[in-house]
């Protein structure tokens, strides 16, 4: 099967762009019910932390998360070719495809395809890291094949 990269590079993008819209939203939201309410930034009504400050922060971690990940996106080299595995391939095993990117989990491709997206902190990428076509590992008791680095 043939990998589209630009058509995966495009999706990874619209997900994590639609994930910063959400926490945007979110945020967005709760700081409306704030102004609503009056409440302090710090505490609630009863002089309590309150919570919807706590769900905020919470919000604002995982957005910068996100725009981390855009971030990491938009320096990889989109053009890339390797004949070992690093940031920005994509890896055909014999039983999986995978993006060395961003952890977004399962991309559903246009052709029917999946790939799963990981950043180089996943575990797989530990054992796929540098390693060329014909290579072979173990990964949680299973002989894994590269076929193919794009």
């Amino acid at each position: 099967m043939s990998i589209n990269k630009k058509e995966l590079f495009n999706k990874c993008l619209d997900m994590v762009n639609e994930r910063i819209d959400q926490y945007n939203e979110k945020m967005d939201t709760i700081t409306g019910q704030n102004a609503d309410h009056k409440f302090h930034p710090d505490f609630d009504e009863y002089g309590n932390k309150g919570e919807m400050l706590t769900e905020y922060e919470k919000n604002a971690t995982y957005l910068d998360r996100v725009r981390g990940m855009k971030e990491t996106l938009a320096n990889l080299d989109r053009n890339h070719r390797s004949e070992t595995v690093r940031p920005g391939s994509v890896v055909e095993t014999k039983n999986s495809y995978y993006f060395v990117s961003v952890p977004l989990g399962e991309i559903p491709m246009d052709s029917g395809s999946k790939i799963y997206a990981i950043s180089t902190d996943a575990p797989i990428y530990k054992e796929l890291e540098g390693k060329k076509e014909g290579d072979e590992f173990t990964f949680h008791d299973q002989k894994v094949e590269i076929v193919k680095i794009l």
